[in-house]
């Protein structure tokens, strides 16, 4: 068991953090570096494929030695320790967090109850490699004798947020003669738009829910069992050539017609925001192939042992955390932008709210009692340069604090004349911007209006990290995702709460399923809801009504 660990307040490193913000709060970014002239090498890290330039942060030496302290008195090391043995440290649900071991390579043992785990994940993973290479090679044909062209994806939450994030990441390495798709919104246009342009005998469903049961993704798995059928004239016998599972009810699945031996399974020690390298991953492989899916999981097992082996003061993902909770907790910023400058990850920062936000957005303690503190910032972003032209200008001139994380290759996938040196040059000197901003006099040296000096003056001390790394590169992308996983664990760790259970998603589609036969009625329903709620049921019955009428 983890040692007895103290409310967070009242730890000394907490205490001491508090005395120390006090002390640094109105020094300047400019002071830092011209106190330290070598401060841009030496705070820097160079792990794992990625080279981490966290210099422009407001921290100094003791900044950094008492958040590792902090990470120290919150048992960091022991945490860390605890997740890789398999221990049930998702404690409210009392079950291990193992993702690790969805790319720990076949020679690894992690037991779980006396089991070693690591050979079932590989029996999923050689099933998706043959599943992956029939289809990708035509082998698999469809009803009607058809190859299939078409993929589509449909989950939703982490069954849909992983594959669409590495879709569009890793799309330089796809099967282009194929399309691919995903739908997960309940929203019926989500559906519709998915499928308006494509043939039912070349169309591949995934249908991806643990349970089967995922409201919203059997909604539109039944809305894609009869677009399909519609298309075979109702030939019940096409599901099984059009549509696969992954999920873990072959009961379910055989119900839907299903062959259940095209059913990819995973386990509960797989939460849904960290199962896109497990079978959820099916259309990612189905994509862009078993040899590159499965150097995804090599990049991912990189930062796993960097993170598992590292010590803190040189460990990537702990030093993201830390300076997160830096932020979050002593600086009061309420969000982190995280700005790739890659247009293929485009949707990484999407992924990432999920991961970050479900995982820490939390209130309580493992006890259950109030953290005493602010957790789970808000994570957002948009890739560069498009957002300079947008958001920008809130983060160099607006009241708030917004520390940033800058995305960035060395290489690109796609050289054309100038472009990525452009690109470059932008992310550089964002970093540059934010950090230093332009005083009042060199702004006046420019020969500017006395009246429109205060409009052109960057305060500048807004903090980022940049993180660059060589080529984006499926190994590359798994080391990314892995070293956001483990900042997460390990902010979570520091806020000792339980990173890994995700309550706060439950209530409202509780409601649901109470509101929807009130919507459905052919009856005015009892209502026992609120005054509003209420009254939007009623307004909109009414008005659904007229339009059957009409």
């Amino acid at each position: 068991m983890t040692p007895e660990v103290r409310p967070i307040t009242a730890r000394p490193a907490w205490q001491a953090l508090q005395a120390h913000y006090r002390q640094l709060r109105d020094i300047h970014l400019r002071n830092l570096f011209a106190d330290d002239r070598e401060r841009g090498k030496r705070m820097a890290i160079d792990a794992a494929g990625v080279y981490l330039d966290y210099s422009k942060n407001r921290v100094t030496e003791e900044t950094l030695a008492l958040l590792i302290r902090l990470a120290e008195e919150s048992h960091l090391r022991e945490h860390i320790d605890a997740m890789f043995r398999g221990d049930k440290i998702n404690v409210t649900e009392q079950r291990p967090v193992l993702h690790v071991a969805l790319r720990a390579p076949k020679g690894a043992s992690i037991v779980v109850e006396g089991r070693n785990v690591v050979p079932d994940v590989h029996a999923v993973l050689d099933k998706m490699t043959d599943f992956a290479n029939r289809v990708r090679s035509g082998i698999w044909k469809g009803h009607t004798g058809e190859r299939i062209r078409n993929v589509i994806n449909i989950g939703i939450g982490g069954s849909d947020l992983g594959p669409v994030m590495a879709y569009e990441a890793l799309k330089a390495y796809s099967e282009r003669k194929m399309s691919f798709r995903f739908v997960s919104n309940v929203d019926g246009t989500d559906f519709v738009e998915a499928v308006r342009d494509l043939e039912p005998a070349q169309t591949l469903f995934v249908i991806s829910s643990k349970t089967f049961t995922t409201l919203e993704t059997m909604t539109n798995a039944q809305s894609a069992r009869a677009w399909s059928l519609q298309g075979f004239g109702g030939d019940s016998k096409a599901v099984a050539k059009h549509f696969v599972a992954v999920s873990t009810n072959a009961e379910k699945v055989s119900e839907f017609g299903i062959d259940t031996a095209n059913m990819f399974g995973f386990w509960d020690w797989v939460g849904g925001r960290y199962s896109m390298d497990s079978a959820i991953g099916l259309s990612t492989m189905l994509a862009i192939g078993p040899q590159h899916f499965r150097s995804m999981l090599d990049g991912f097992h990189r930062m796993d042992e960097h993170f598992r082996s590292a010590p803190f003061e040189h460990n990537l993902p702990v030093l993201l955390g830390l300076l997160a909770v830096w932020y979050n907790d002593f600086f009061g910023a309420q969000t982190l932008a995280v700005l790739p400058y890659e247009q293929y990850l485009k949707r990484f920062p999407a992924y990432l709210q999920q991961l970050t936000m479900e995982s820490n957005g939390k209130h309580v303690t493992l006890e259950g009692e109030p953290v005493g503190c602010d957790t789970g910032p808000v994570y957002w972003g948009e890739p560069g340069t498009n957002g300079q032209h947008s958001f920008y200008q809130l983060i160099h001139q607006g009241t708030r604090l917004i520390p940033c994380d800058f995305i960035a290759f060395v290489e690109t996938l796609n050289p054309l004349g100038r472009h990525h040196d452009m690109l470059l040059a932008n992310v550089f000197a964002q970093t540059e911007a934010l950090a230093w901003g332009k005083t009042a006099e060199e702004v006046k040296a420019e020969g500017t209006p006395d009246w429109l000096v205060p409009h052109r003056v960057f305060e500048g001390n807004r903090p980022s990290n940049m993180l660059l790394l060589e080529r984006l590169t499926p190994a590359a992308l798994g080391t990314l995702v892995a070293l956001y996983e483990h900042s997460v664990f390990t902010q979570g760790a520091i806020w000792h709460i339980d990173s890994f259970d995700q309550w706060g998603v439950e209530l409202g589609k509780v409601l649901a399923q109470r509101i929807i036969p009130e919507l459905e009625s052919k009856t005015e329903p009892q209502l026992g809801h609120d005054s509003s709620t209420n009254e939007l049921i009623r307004r909109y019955r009414l008005r659904k009504a007229s339009d059957l009428i009409r």
